[in-house]
Protein backbone atom coordinates (compact mmCIF):
# COMPACT_ATOMS: atom_id res chain seq x y z
CA UNK A 1 0.00 0.00 0.00
CA UNK A 2 2.40 2.30 1.29
CA UNK A 3 4.28 1.78 -2.69
CA UNK A 4 1.28 2.68 -3.92
CA UNK A 5 0.64 5.79 -2.17
CA UNK A 6 4.31 6.68 -2.80
CA UNK A 7 3.60 6.15 -6.86
CA UNK A 8 0.52 8.52 -6.69
CA UNK A 9 1.98 10.89 -5.13
CA UNK A 10 5.33 10.83 -7.18
CA UNK A 11 2.97 11.08 -9.92
CA UNK A 12 0.50 14.18 -8.61
CA UNK A 13 3.79 16.06 -8.13
CA UNK A 14 4.79 15.59 -12.04
CA UNK A 15 1.58 16.87 -12.69
CA UNK A 16 1.87 19.41 -10.84
CA UNK A 17 4.98 20.14 -12.14
CA UNK A 18 4.13 19.89 -15.95
CA UNK A 19 0.88 22.02 -15.25
CA UNK A 20 3.31 24.97 -13.72
CA UNK A 21 5.41 24.76 -16.38
CA UNK A 22 2.85 24.99 -18.83
CA UNK A 23 1.47 28.27 -16.92
CA UNK A 24 4.82 29.91 -17.07
CA UNK A 25 6.38 28.71 -20.60
CA UNK A 26 7.15 31.91 -22.95
CA UNK A 27 6.34 32.83 -26.40
CA UNK A 28 8.61 34.04 -29.23
CA UNK A 29 7.82 37.44 -30.24
CA UNK A 30 8.04 38.26 -34.06
CA UNK A 31 11.07 40.70 -33.26
CA UNK A 32 13.18 37.33 -33.10
CA UNK A 33 14.37 39.16 -30.10
CA UNK A 34 12.12 38.64 -27.39
CA UNK A 35 10.00 36.55 -25.35
CA UNK A 36 6.65 36.84 -23.31
CA UNK A 37 4.79 34.99 -20.74
CA UNK A 38 1.66 36.42 -23.10
CA UNK A 39 1.52 37.39 -26.90
CA UNK A 40 -0.17 40.77 -25.86
CA UNK A 41 2.64 41.72 -24.37
CA UNK A 42 5.31 41.49 -27.38
CA UNK A 43 3.73 44.53 -29.38
CA UNK A 44 5.20 46.75 -26.45
CA UNK A 45 8.46 45.89 -26.84
CA UNK A 46 9.34 48.21 -29.76
CA UNK A 47 7.24 50.51 -28.06
CA UNK A 48 9.15 50.98 -24.86
CA UNK A 49 12.46 51.06 -27.42
CA UNK A 50 10.78 54.54 -28.70
CA UNK A 51 9.76 55.73 -25.51
CA UNK A 52 13.21 55.17 -24.04
CA UNK A 53 14.67 56.61 -27.38
CA UNK A 54 12.47 59.68 -28.42
CA UNK A 55 10.63 60.67 -24.94
CA UNK A 56 13.38 60.04 -22.39
CA UNK A 57 16.35 61.14 -24.46
CA UNK A 58 18.03 57.48 -24.62
CA UNK A 59 17.25 57.06 -20.70
CA UNK A 60 17.58 59.76 -18.75
CA UNK A 61 15.87 60.95 -15.77
CA UNK A 62 15.15 63.96 -16.70
CA UNK A 63 11.79 66.71 -16.73
CA UNK A 64 10.14 64.34 -19.24
CA UNK A 65 10.53 61.28 -17.02
CA UNK A 66 9.30 63.45 -13.78
CA UNK A 67 6.54 64.81 -16.09
CA UNK A 68 5.58 61.22 -17.37
CA UNK A 69 5.31 59.94 -13.84
CA UNK A 70 3.19 63.45 -12.42
CA UNK A 71 1.03 62.27 -15.16
CA UNK A 72 0.26 58.72 -14.48
CA UNK A 73 -1.26 60.35 -11.09
CA UNK A 74 -2.92 63.43 -12.36
CA UNK A 75 -5.13 60.87 -14.95
CA UNK A 76 -5.65 58.33 -12.13
CA UNK A 77 -6.69 60.30 -9.26
CA UNK A 78 -9.52 61.21 -11.18
CA UNK A 79 -11.40 58.25 -9.52
CA UNK A 80 -14.34 58.64 -6.48
CA UNK A 81 -17.09 55.70 -6.38
CA UNK A 82 -19.59 58.64 -5.35
CA UNK A 83 -18.45 61.89 -7.77
CA UNK A 84 -17.36 58.95 -10.54
CA UNK A 85 -14.54 59.52 -12.85
CA UNK A 86 -12.80 56.70 -14.82
CA UNK A 87 -9.36 56.62 -12.87
CA UNK A 88 -6.36 55.65 -15.10
CA UNK A 89 -7.93 55.38 -18.29
CA UNK A 90 -6.45 57.59 -20.25
CA UNK A 91 -9.29 60.58 -20.13
CA UNK A 92 -6.67 63.58 -19.37
CA UNK A 93 -5.63 62.94 -23.17
CA UNK A 94 -8.70 62.32 -24.86
CA UNK A 95 -10.61 65.42 -23.09
CA UNK A 96 -7.63 67.16 -22.45
CA UNK A 97 -9.15 70.60 -23.21
CA UNK A 98 -11.23 69.95 -20.21
CA UNK A 99 -9.00 68.24 -17.69
CA UNK A 100 -6.26 70.70 -18.46
CA UNK A 101 -8.30 73.60 -17.54
CA UNK A 102 -8.81 71.85 -14.11
CA UNK A 103 -6.67 74.51 -11.75
CA UNK A 104 -5.12 71.49 -9.61
CA UNK A 105 -3.75 70.32 -13.63
CA UNK A 106 -2.22 73.49 -13.73
CA UNK A 107 0.89 72.34 -16.19
CA UNK A 108 0.16 69.10 -16.82
CA UNK A 109 -1.01 70.69 -20.63
CA UNK A 110 3.08 70.49 -21.78
CA UNK A 111 3.35 66.48 -21.23
CA UNK A 112 -0.42 65.71 -22.17
CA UNK A 113 0.43 67.75 -25.90
CA UNK A 114 3.79 65.41 -25.43
CA UNK A 115 2.27 62.10 -25.16
CA UNK A 116 -0.53 62.75 -27.59
CA UNK A 117 1.82 63.52 -29.96
CA UNK A 118 3.91 60.96 -29.53
CA UNK A 119 0.87 58.79 -29.86
CA UNK A 120 -0.19 59.89 -33.08
CA UNK A 121 3.41 60.26 -34.69
CA UNK A 122 4.61 56.63 -33.97
CA UNK A 123 1.31 55.27 -34.57
CA UNK A 124 1.00 53.98 -30.82
CA UNK A 125 -2.41 51.29 -31.02
CA UNK A 126 -2.57 50.73 -26.89
CA UNK A 127 -5.51 52.65 -25.27
CA UNK A 128 -4.15 56.20 -23.92
CA UNK A 129 -4.61 54.89 -20.24
CA UNK A 130 -2.28 52.31 -21.25
CA UNK A 131 -0.43 54.64 -22.68
CA UNK A 132 0.02 57.11 -19.79
CA UNK A 133 1.08 54.15 -17.22
CA UNK A 134 3.23 52.72 -19.71
CA UNK A 135 5.40 55.69 -20.02
CA UNK A 136 5.33 56.26 -16.27
CA UNK A 137 6.86 53.12 -15.32
CA UNK A 138 9.31 53.09 -18.55
CA UNK A 139 10.26 56.65 -17.51
CA UNK A 140 10.88 55.46 -13.88
CA UNK A 141 12.75 53.09 -14.54
CA UNK A 142 15.85 55.21 -16.02
CA UNK A 143 16.17 56.51 -12.35
CA UNK A 144 18.37 54.63 -10.06
CA UNK A 145 17.19 53.19 -7.00
CA UNK A 146 13.62 52.92 -8.43
CA UNK A 147 11.63 49.80 -7.96
CA UNK A 148 10.34 48.06 -11.35
CA UNK A 149 7.12 49.17 -11.89
CA UNK A 150 4.33 46.68 -12.90
CA UNK A 151 2.50 47.61 -15.90
CA UNK A 152 -1.04 45.88 -16.95
CA UNK A 153 -2.38 46.24 -20.58
CA UNK A 154 -5.86 46.20 -21.86
CA UNK A 155 -7.52 49.63 -20.49
CA UNK A 156 -10.83 50.30 -22.28
CA UNK A 157 -11.11 54.36 -23.54
CA UNK A 158 -12.10 56.13 -21.48
CA UNK A 159 -16.08 57.47 -21.68
CA UNK A 160 -15.93 60.83 -20.45
CA UNK A 161 -13.86 63.64 -18.97
CA UNK A 162 -13.36 63.24 -15.02
CA UNK A 163 -15.00 65.92 -12.66
CA UNK A 164 -13.50 68.45 -11.44
CA UNK A 165 -11.72 69.09 -7.60
CA UNK A 166 -10.22 65.40 -7.50
CA UNK A 167 -6.78 66.24 -7.72
CA UNK A 168 -5.01 67.48 -4.23
CA UNK A 169 -3.45 70.50 -4.53
CA UNK A 170 -0.31 71.56 -2.97
CA UNK A 171 -1.91 74.00 -0.47
CA UNK A 172 -4.62 71.54 0.75
CA UNK A 173 -4.67 70.87 4.26
CA UNK A 174 -3.26 67.62 5.52
CA UNK A 175 -7.32 66.04 6.63
CA UNK A 176 -8.45 67.51 3.40
CA UNK A 177 -5.57 65.58 1.11
CA UNK A 178 -6.47 62.38 3.56
CA UNK A 179 -9.78 62.31 2.80
CA UNK A 180 -9.36 62.65 -0.88
CA UNK A 181 -6.92 59.69 -0.84
CA UNK A 182 -9.25 57.38 1.45
CA UNK A 183 -11.89 58.24 -1.15
CA UNK A 184 -10.12 56.88 -3.67
CA UNK A 185 -9.15 53.90 -1.70
CA UNK A 186 -5.60 54.73 -0.09
CA UNK A 187 -4.54 54.76 3.78
CA UNK A 188 -2.54 57.36 5.45
CA UNK A 189 0.39 54.92 4.95
CA UNK A 190 -0.21 54.74 1.07
CA UNK A 191 -0.52 58.57 0.57
CA UNK A 192 3.75 58.93 2.34
CA UNK A 193 4.43 55.73 -0.11
CA UNK A 194 3.34 57.62 -3.08
CA UNK A 195 5.00 61.36 -2.19
CA UNK A 196 8.18 58.88 -3.04
CA UNK A 197 7.71 60.32 -6.48
CA UNK A 198 8.40 63.83 -5.03
CA UNK A 199 12.02 62.57 -4.99
CA UNK A 200 12.31 62.31 -8.94
CA UNK A 201 10.31 65.54 -9.12
CA UNK A 202 10.75 69.17 -9.61
CA UNK A 203 7.95 72.22 -10.22
CA UNK A 204 7.60 74.59 -12.43
CA UNK A 205 4.41 76.37 -11.45
CA UNK A 206 4.19 76.45 -7.96
CA UNK A 207 6.43 79.09 -8.50
CA UNK A 208 6.46 80.34 -12.27
CA UNK A 209 9.33 82.79 -11.17
CA UNK A 210 11.79 79.50 -10.61
CA UNK A 211 11.03 76.91 -12.91
CA UNK A 212 12.51 73.23 -13.01
CA UNK A 213 12.91 73.88 -9.19
CA UNK A 214 13.39 70.31 -7.54
CA UNK A 215 11.72 68.51 -4.32
CA UNK A 216 15.33 67.73 -2.96
CA UNK A 217 18.84 67.53 -4.00
CA UNK A 218 18.78 64.45 -6.35
CA UNK A 219 15.82 64.86 -8.51
CA UNK A 220 18.02 62.55 -11.09
CA UNK A 221 18.09 59.33 -8.42
CA UNK A 222 14.85 57.78 -6.55
CA UNK A 223 16.04 58.05 -2.88
CA UNK A 224 15.24 59.30 0.42
CA UNK A 225 17.03 62.82 0.30
CA UNK A 226 13.75 64.36 -0.04
CA UNK A 227 12.28 62.57 2.78
CA UNK A 228 15.77 63.89 5.05
CA UNK A 229 14.90 67.61 3.36
CA UNK A 230 11.27 67.93 4.00
CA UNK A 231 11.96 67.17 7.01
CA UNK A 232 14.64 69.84 7.64
CA UNK A 233 13.17 73.49 9.32
CA UNK A 234 11.58 75.93 7.10
CA UNK A 235 9.73 78.53 6.62
CA UNK A 236 5.54 78.66 5.48
CA UNK A 237 4.48 81.36 2.48
CA UNK A 238 2.76 83.21 2.39
CA UNK A 239 3.84 86.36 3.70
CA UNK A 240 7.70 86.10 2.98
CA UNK A 241 7.72 86.87 -0.27
CA UNK A 242 6.64 83.13 -1.70
CA UNK A 243 3.72 81.91 -3.31
CA UNK A 244 0.51 79.92 -2.00
CA UNK A 245 1.31 76.53 -1.55
CA UNK A 246 5.14 76.77 -1.31
CA UNK A 247 7.51 76.47 2.55
CA UNK A 248 10.99 78.09 1.81
CA UNK A 249 13.63 75.06 1.74
CA UNK A 250 16.84 76.46 3.76
CA UNK A 251 18.65 74.83 0.83
CA UNK A 252 19.05 77.25 -1.69
CA UNK A 253 17.64 75.72 -5.17
CA UNK A 254 14.89 73.65 -3.63
CA UNK A 255 11.46 74.06 -3.42
CA UNK A 256 9.34 72.64 -0.69
CA UNK A 257 5.84 72.02 -1.01
CA UNK A 258 3.34 73.20 1.86
CA UNK A 259 1.33 70.14 1.86
CA UNK A 260 4.22 67.55 1.78
CA UNK A 261 5.84 69.88 4.68
CA UNK A 262 2.32 68.86 6.67
CA UNK A 263 2.03 65.58 5.97
CA UNK A 264 5.77 65.17 7.18
CA UNK A 265 4.99 66.77 10.42
CA UNK A 266 1.69 65.56 11.24
CA UNK A 267 0.79 63.10 13.42
CA UNK A 268 -1.09 60.92 11.65
CA UNK A 269 1.80 60.20 8.81
CA UNK A 270 5.05 61.73 10.65
CA UNK A 271 6.36 58.38 11.46
CA UNK A 272 5.43 56.68 8.07
CA UNK A 273 7.58 59.63 6.58
CA UNK A 274 10.20 58.75 9.19
CA UNK A 275 10.55 55.26 8.47
CA UNK A 276 11.97 55.78 4.64
CA UNK A 277 14.61 58.09 5.63
CA UNK A 278 17.17 54.78 5.89
CA UNK A 279 14.82 52.02 4.48
CA UNK A 280 15.38 51.87 0.92
CA UNK A 281 14.01 48.54 0.33
CA UNK A 282 10.94 49.80 2.40
CA UNK A 283 10.75 53.24 0.07
CA UNK A 284 10.77 50.89 -2.80
CA UNK A 285 8.28 48.39 -2.03
CA UNK A 286 5.93 50.58 -0.81
CA UNK A 287 5.95 52.79 -3.40
CA UNK A 288 5.70 49.92 -6.28
CA UNK A 289 2.96 48.79 -4.41
CA UNK A 290 0.98 52.03 -4.21
CA UNK A 291 1.84 52.57 -7.69
CA UNK A 292 -0.16 49.25 -8.61
CA UNK A 293 -3.09 50.41 -7.06
CA UNK A 294 -2.89 53.89 -8.85
CA UNK A 295 -2.79 52.73 -12.21
CA UNK A 296 -5.62 50.36 -11.55
CA UNK A 297 -7.58 52.78 -10.40
CA UNK A 298 -11.21 52.78 -12.43
CA UNK A 299 -9.63 49.15 -14.00
CA UNK A 300 -10.94 45.44 -13.28
CA UNK A 301 -7.49 43.48 -12.95
CA UNK A 302 -8.77 40.21 -14.04
CA UNK A 303 -9.64 41.94 -17.29
CA UNK A 304 -6.06 43.10 -18.09
CA UNK A 305 -2.76 41.31 -18.97
CA UNK A 306 0.13 41.34 -16.85
CA UNK A 307 2.52 42.75 -18.88
CA UNK A 308 5.13 44.19 -16.30
CA UNK A 309 8.18 42.23 -18.14
CA UNK A 310 8.70 44.81 -20.64
CA UNK A 311 9.28 47.38 -17.88
CA UNK A 312 13.42 47.58 -17.97
CA UNK A 313 15.10 46.71 -14.36
CA UNK A 314 16.48 50.12 -12.62
CA UNK A 315 19.94 50.75 -11.83
CA UNK A 316 20.59 50.40 -7.87
CA UNK A 317 20.64 53.43 -5.84
CA UNK A 318 23.31 55.77 -5.37
CA UNK A 319 24.55 57.56 -2.75
CA UNK A 320 23.55 57.11 1.23
CA UNK A 321 21.28 58.90 2.90
CA UNK A 322 22.38 62.01 4.43
CA UNK A 323 22.18 65.43 5.71
CA UNK A 324 23.17 67.66 2.89
CA UNK A 325 26.35 70.13 3.73
CA UNK A 326 25.82 72.83 6.13
CA UNK A 327 23.18 71.13 7.48
CA UNK A 328 23.40 69.28 11.40
CA UNK A 329 20.54 67.30 13.38
CA UNK A 330 19.38 70.12 15.12
CA UNK A 331 17.91 71.44 11.80
CA UNK A 332 15.93 68.40 11.63
CA UNK A 333 12.26 68.91 13.01
CA UNK A 334 11.62 66.12 14.96
CA UNK A 335 7.84 65.19 14.39
CA UNK A 336 8.05 61.39 15.10
CA UNK A 337 6.94 60.89 18.66
CA UNK A 338 7.51 57.03 18.85
CA UNK A 339 10.93 57.22 17.84
CA UNK A 340 13.91 59.55 17.25
CA UNK A 341 15.23 60.55 13.46
CA UNK A 342 17.56 57.82 12.27
CA UNK A 343 21.16 58.95 12.48
CA UNK A 344 22.86 60.06 9.53
CA UNK A 345 25.87 61.67 8.51
CA UNK A 346 26.17 64.98 7.30
CA UNK A 347 27.97 65.68 3.69
CA UNK A 348 31.06 68.24 4.00
CA UNK A 349 31.75 71.20 2.43
CA UNK A 350 30.00 74.23 1.79
CA UNK A 351 26.12 74.83 2.27
CA UNK A 352 24.61 72.59 -0.26
CA UNK A 353 23.02 74.54 -3.44
CA UNK A 354 20.78 72.62 -5.51
CA UNK A 355 20.81 73.16 -9.16
CA UNK A 356 17.27 73.57 -11.46
CA UNK A 357 16.21 70.45 -13.91
CA UNK A 358 17.14 71.55 -17.05
CA UNK A 359 14.20 71.47 -19.63
CA UNK A 360 14.18 68.95 -22.23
Amino acid sequence: MFSKQLASFVITLGAIRVASGALTRRVACADGVHTATNAACCALFPLVEQLESDLFDGGECGEEVHESLRLTFHDAIGFSPELGGGGADGSIIVFDDIETAFHANGGIDDIVGVQKNFMQEHNVTVSPGDFIQLAGAVGVSNCPGAPRLDFFLGRPQPKAASPDLLVPEPFDNTTKILARFRDAGFNPNEVVALLASHSIAAADLVDPTIPGTPFDSTPGIFDSQFFIETQLRGTLFPGTGGTEGEVMSPLRGEIRLQSDAEIARDPRTACEWQSMVNNHAKMQSTFKAAMKKLSLLGQNERHLVDCSEVIPVPKAVVGTPHLPAGQTRADIQQACAASPFPVISADRGPATSVAPVPPS
